[in-house]
């Protein structure tokens, strides 16, 4: 398989940071690191670029990072910060005479024609986005002139969420479970992107603890952590207490896989 590139559009939780009317030390800190837009990646390979979830922070990630060209998004699961820029798709059906590609389950299919209900009416209003959906379950898949894509199902409270595999690399985002038999999916992978809100325990989400024993599970090269809270602390604070092979993803951020 090529080399791709990975870049973090938004490593941040469904509120982003800083948080709208906090002035806690984190939404208020300095650091461009400390600034978190709405989680989402995006890979590229061999001249084709794919987002995994585009989020309120969309159109602000796509400016920020130059994007000219876009294949295909593909969905981790339906809620707001994961879908809710799907309007902006709009850019690139203009500048590439296109369709967007959509890859998703079955369910958030069903979420998508209800909160973009415009999009797919059977009146056609000028000027909305057009998207082709492309159904799929957990069986690999491959993406339009890409690689192929192994979904792994986590379990973000009750909501069944996918992470992806493409090659050694593992992106998972929102899940506080991870069954045996996904689990085994992941292992092999050498470098890890999941979620990890905060220190406290969270119904939906792995805290710290359980992000560190999932990676140990894993076993990965490294790992970086994304889906961050304001009450977790700085970026600088908590990458001094994470283990050596483990990082804070952050906004931007870039590295190679395989």
């Amino acid at each position: 398989m090529k080399n791709f590139t990975v870049t973090v559009l938004g490593s941040g939780t469904s509120q982003g940071i800083p948080v709208i009317a906090c002035d806690c030390p984190i939404c208020v800190s300095n650091d461009p690191k400390d600034k978190r837009l709405r989680s989402a990646i995006m890979i590229s390979y061999d001249n084709q670029n794919y987002v995994i979830d585009s989020g309120p922070d969309f159109r602000q990630q796509m400016l920020r990072e130059g994007v000219k060209s876009l294949r295909a998004i593909l969905f981790t699961h339906e809620h707001k910060d994961h879908v809710a820029g799907m309007d902006d798709v709009r850019a690139f059906n203009y500048r590439e005479s296109r369709a967007m590609e959509i890859f998703c389950t079955q369910r958030v299919e069903t979420a998508l024609k209800r909160e973009f209900q415009y999009v797919f009416s059977n009146e056609r209003y000028p000027g909305i986005p057009e998207v082709k959906l492309n159904n799929i379950d957990l069986e690999p898949f491959q993406l339009p002139d890409g690689p192929i894509v192994t979904p792994i199902e986590v379990m973000h409270y009750k909501l069944p969420v996918l992470g992806f595999r493409i090659g050694d690399f593992t992106y998972i985002t929102d899940a506080k479970t991870v069954s045996e038999k996904e689990l085994e999916k992941v292992k092999g992978t050498k470098i890890l992107i999941v979620n990890a809100l905060h220190r406290s325990e969270h119904i939906s989400h792995f805290n710290l603890e359980e992000a560190l024993a999932f990676i140990d599970q894993v076993n990965p090269e490294k790992a970086y952590l994304t889906h961050i809270s304001h009450l977790f602390g700085c970026h600088d604070e908590i990458e001094k207490i994470l283990p050596p092979n483990v990082f804070l993803a952050y906004d931007g951020m870039k590295f190679t896989a395989h």
